[in-house]
């Protein structure tokens, strides 16, 4: 079912709490995601994101707060709803006595789907598993029925499609290949929020990022912005002479360390990398104790370093 609406947003979630007995697993959660993007929602097990897809898909059905796809609610406008989302879970779920093609040809069936044959093999297709059509699904490779299953979640031409875990398990060679089909659903307009703790691949694939923690959300930004505001830099250098406690304080702000007695590294925002100021203040600080530098090395942290001084400032 293709969402047709004027809304900025796709999902938006707004307020939802989520409690079993006496354990709050989602806190007044508010989250929107734009149409055509890929959203990464990123967190530890526990964290909250599974629960939060399962309110979503309608597999969770009473919480609190107020969840709606392309406009609708999900809890009044289930029907609706579940036309436009698409799940491809974290654990494989296959029916292991049906052919590749009936698991999707059924599938599609559920939703009402017409013209079965053309949308099963179009998407066998797409995903190389043409071959596989009439093998049961359970000879399938662990990589071919990660594939299948997503297969599965795009029979109905689901406008908003959730990835949880979409690479858990599968090799590196896989996993670039799903990557690649990945952002191919996104240039045909699919609508994708991954849940992953492969950070690499967020990093890779998102267009905004969300960190969700003992269920709360502590951040949502663009990708680039998080990276900017969160990032470092850092520089290592090998100098002519051994490094003087002089120097180390006269680079204070810089976080100076000696690793070596001639290899010193300083540590700064990545948000100030784009002026260079930092590495102009070290080639300046050893200009002035009259040593040249040999060899320089740099970096830049990752989304895990990100990830993990954000959630660790909220503990």
């Amino acid at each position: 079912m293709k969402a047709h609406f004027e809304e900025p947003y796709l999902l938006s979630i707004d307020q939802v709490k989520k409690q079993f007995g006496s354990f709050t697993a989602l806190h007044n959660v508010s989250l929107s995601i734009k149409p055509g993007e890929i959203f990464a929602l990123l967190g530890a097990n526990g964290a909250g994101k599974t629960t939060l897809i399962e309110c979503v898909c309608g597999l969770m059905t009473e919480f609190e707060g107020e969840i709606r796809v392309a406009g609708y609610d999900v809890q009044k406008d289930y029907r609706i709803t579940r036309q436009l989302v698409g799940l491809v879970p974290q654990e494989i779920n296959y029916d292991s006595f049906l052919k590749s093609r009936q698991a999707l040809h059924y599938q599609g069936g559920y939703f009402g789907r017409h013209g079965l044959k053309e949308r099963t093999m179009a998407l066998l297709r797409a995903f190389r598993l043409e071959d596989k059509a009439e093998v049961n699904s359970r000879k399938l490779s662990g990589g071919m029925k990660r594939r299948l299953m997503i297969c599965k979640a795009l029979m109905h031409e689901p406008a908003l499609l959730f990835l949880d875990e979409p690479t858990a398990g599968v090799d590196v060679e896989l996993r670039d290949e799903l990557w690649s089909y990945i952002e191919k659903l996104r240039e045909s307009g699919t609508t994708i929020v991954l849940t992953t703790h492969y950070l690499e691949e967020a990093e890779r694939l998102a267009d905004r990022i969300g960190i969700i923690h003992q269920g709360r959300i502590l951040r949502v930004a663009e990708r680039e912005k998080l990276m900017l505001e969160f990032g470092r830099r850092w520089v290592e250098v090998v100098l002519s002479e051994e490094v003087p406690e002089r120097l180390l304080g006269a680079l204070d702000g810089l976080n100076p360390v000696r690793t070596a007695p001639r290899r010193l590294r300083i540590e700064f925002a990545e948000a100030h990398a784009v002026q260079a100021h930092p590495f102009q203040r070290l080639q300046a600080a050893v200009a002035k104790e009259g040593m040249v530098i040999d060899s320089v090395e740099g970096g830049l942290s990752r989304l895990e370093d990100v990830f993990r001084e954000i959630v660790h400032a909220n503990e």
